[in-house]
């Protein structure tokens, strides 16, 4: 057997330089290339290969410099959903704060189903300098390291504690991350000391390895049952989810709702997989959904899920699906999300391959004059709604709608539009026409705010890789902004441009809104100096925080949009130039948060206090309890 002499870094980095993604005709490389902020965990081990890769090499593993640790993997997920989870980044930190840095990353490529690598580094595995700088003490388990808490939020976790071991925890990393049923954050946990350790490494380990991706065709007996209740619904109703997408089923999906005439709703996910104009799509489903998705799910006695993992907004908490004897005809490629809601008809499979499958045995069944009409009705309904909400106001402080009207009046239909987290989820759930398939990235499943800036650096390095130039327009709050905005300095440094619009809410708006429905009036929700006498911030001095001025200082272009009655003039004004430019711009505009999206007849189950002394708090849980009448234990 011939080997190689090499620590186990370069051996893992030219084994993940030599991985290829096969989709069909489709191939292209798994990990691309590898994040990584430098501490004494890695500095030595992947840090040096890295660097010696990049002197004799530098195409087998580029190397990106990140300001976060948490921003790399928003990264990798970013870069994943473009390449519909064919492709992502890895990502290496060091032991202790560095790695822990990447569990909220972590949690949302796992809730997301998106394949990120995470290559935490780890304390001396030999324990010969215990305790060692940033390491975690438990004297009930001296093996313990912070690295464990990957344990939960990782669909794969490894430790390699001896050099041997890193060819079957490789492998078997690699299997996970490329497989569509289980894929999220894979984490293969690095000791800092088996890093820097040599081996002879078998040549066959650093060669070209294929990893095909599974397309499972629906079996017969679930295809014949879920044809038989399709075939038999009065009333079906279809959702589609990320699957769609990342099956690239489009257009799939596409005919048979146009062969079979089944009004469709959206996930967060799904956005984009229907254009919005589509006769058969009536936009999102569920708590931020459309009145038109959400009138028909209501009524729906059969609901095709394609692909979604069904979360409590897709499903209004479970409020959704009103008929009594609906049942649920789940298309999906994991069994876990296939079964959900109780569903004796689950169809295991890719969405693409059972869609397809579906509309050949469907052929000539097509849904009931009355059932079209009522469908169509509701989306003049809510195209008209929408309409009225994008329009301009001419109010000083433009709300959050107009404001996404503006935005998208003078965006491309290529241009991706990305968000995670507060008020915009919903809003643009609503109210964004999405017209290309790759053209929505929210991220809703774990809703991360400070995913925006980062995320959207992961989807134009996505684009970029794929040659395709379209713009990345990012959207987001202060609260997000200011959690997690130093992807910006990334963005600089690598010449890769953003357009990001930055609305000042001067708090957490969403929430602001949310406290006012479970009585607690905005408490702790808004951006104000401490009152010392009321202690508290629900009515001291705005604070002077310059967030246009926070943007200048990493180097970008800045357009600062002032109050006042043309200020969507202007906003519209800013996105064309911000569109012209070639750098990284940030448009800085100040909205009323207390202006919302209309209302599409979802709801959001948060609890509310069952005893309060204060009269808000009892009338909302008044509210509540009405609304909780509506829920369902949807087993079907």
């Amino acid at each position: 057997m011939r080997t190689r002499r090499m620590t186990v870094g370069q051996a893992l980095v030219e084994f993940l330089a030599q991985q290829w993604t096969v989709d069909g005709e489709h191939r292209e490389r798994t990990i691309p290339g590898m994040f990584g902020i430098f501490g004494h965990g890695n500095v030595a081990g992947l840090g040096q290969a890295l660097q010696q890769y990049h002197l004799e090499q530098p195409e087998l593993m580029p190397y990106h410099q990140a300001r976060n640790e948490q921003a790399m993997v928003h990264q990798a997920v970013g870069f994943a959903r473009m390449h519909r989870r064919r492709a992502t980044f890895a990502s290496t930190a060091s032991v202790g704060p560095g790695a822990t840095n990447m569990l909220t990353g972590a949690a949302l490529a796992t809730t997301n189903r998106l394949p990120a690598l995470l290559l935490p580094s780890d304390t001396f595995a030999t324990r010969v300098a215990d305790p060692v700088l940033q390491q975690l003490e438990r004297p009930h388990d001296i093996g313990l390291t912070v690295n464990d808490a990957f344990r939960p939020v990782s669909v794969f976790f490894d430790r390699v504690q001896r050099p041997e071991q890193l060819f079957s925890v490789a492998l078997a990393a690699l299997r996970v991350l490329t497989d569509p049923a289980e894929t999220g954050a894979v984490t293969i946990a690095l000791p800092e000391d088996v890093q820097a350790e040599a081996l002879d490494v078998p040549v066959e380990f650093l060669q070209e390895r294929e990893w095909h991706v599974r397309r499972p065709l629906p079996e017969r007996g679930p295809l014949a049952r879920a044809v038989a209740a399709i075939r038999g619904a009065r009333r079906p109703f279809l959702i589609a989810g990320g699957g769609v997408l990342y099956s690239e089923a489009e257009g799939a999906l596409r005919d048979f709702v146009e062969a079979t005439g089944i009004p469709v709703g959206t996930t967060q996910a799904g956005g984009g997989v229907l254009p919005w104009d589509h006769p058969q799509y009536l936009g999102g489903v569920g708590a931020t959904g459309s009145t038109a998705a959400n009138r028909l799910a209501a009524q729906a006695d059969v609901i095709i899920g394609v692909g979604t993992r069904y979360s409590d907004f897709t499903t209004a908490s479970r409020s959704a699906f009103q008929h009594p004897d609906a049942v649920f005809v789940n298309v999906n490629v994991a069994p876990f999300d296939a079964y959900k809601h109780g569903t004796q008809l689950p169809v295991i499979a890719d969405a693409r391959e059972a869609l397809e499958a579906l509309t050949a045995e469907l052929r000539g069944t097509r849904v009931r004059t009355e059932l079209a009409d009522e469908a169509a009705a509701q989306k003049r309904e809510w195209d008209a709604t929408v309409d009225a909400a994008l329009a301009p106001t001419g109010r000083e402080l433009p709300g959050q709608p107009e404001i996404i009207g503006a935005v998208r009046a003078e965006v491309a239909d290529r241009d991706v539009i990305v968000q995670a987290a507060g008020s915009l989820p919903g809003d643009l759930h609503k109210l964004w026409r999405v017209s290309d398939p790759l053209g929505y990235h929210v991220e809703y499943a774990f809703s991360t705010m400070g995913y925006e800036i980062a995320g959207g650096l992961g989807v134009k390095r996505g684009l970029e890789a794929a040659g395709d130039d379209r713009d990345v327009v990012v959207m987001v709050g202060d609260g997000s902004y200011l959690m997690l905005s130093s992807e910006l300095a990334t963005a600089v440094a690598e010449g890769i441009k953003l357009i990001v619009v930055l609305i000042q809410n001067q708090g957490f708006a969403s929430i602001g809104h949310l406290s006012e429905t479970v009585g607690s009036e905005r408490f702790g929700t808004k951006y104000r100096r401490y009152d010392a006498q009321a202690r508290s911030f629900q009515h001291g001095d705005v604070l002077p925080v310059d967030l246009a001025m926070n943007a200048r200082s990493y180097g970008v272009d800045v357009i600062e949009v002032a109050p006042g009655p043309s200020a969507i003039e202007d906003l519209r004004a800013a996105v064309r130039a911000a569109k012209a430019a070639e750098r990284t711009t940030v448009i800085h505009v100040e909205s009323d948060p207390t202006v919302y999206a209309p209302d599409g007849e979802g709801w959001w189950d948060v609890p509310v206090a069952e005893v309060a002394s204060t009269d808000s708090a009892r009338r909302a849980r008044a509210e509540y309890e009405q609304q909780r009448t509506a829920q369902r234990p949807l087993l079907g």
